[in-house]
């Protein structure tokens, strides 16, 4: 009749450890792969922003004869948009029929 004996069962340690473990591994693998698409997506970006410039300051000049003077041109007329809290774009003319100095940098923080 030993089959209605009460029997005081262990929890074991050892096992809750390696699974908090392999829970916090998992965790953090996660963590790391979501960082490394986000870096991705604003390489991709960053990308995007360059031809569109590019594609916009080569039509510009194409259309015009002369390159556009400011970035700003290029957004008024050419329908230029990108997200100015992420990306810094310097642009500097040498001259009308000469292709601009174009730099884009990713603001630190974003």
């Amino acid at each position: 009749m030993r089959r209605f004996e009460y029997k005081k069962e262990t929890h074991h340690p050892p096992k809750i450890l390696f699974s908090l473990c392999v829970f916090i591994l998992i965790l953090f693998l996660f963590i790391q792969g979501i960082s490394s698409l986000s870096d991705s997506t604003k390489e991709r970006q960053r990308e995007s922003l360059e031809n569109a410039i590019m594609r916009n300051v080569t039509y510009c000049y194409t259309v015009e004869g002369v390159y556009p003077e400011s970035l700003d041109y290029i957004k008024d007329n050419y329908g230029l948009t990108y997200d100015e809290d992420l990306f810094f774009v310097d642009y500097h003319i040498s001259g009308s029929n000469i292709l601009p100095d174009i730099t884009i940098i990713e603001r630190e923080g974003k």
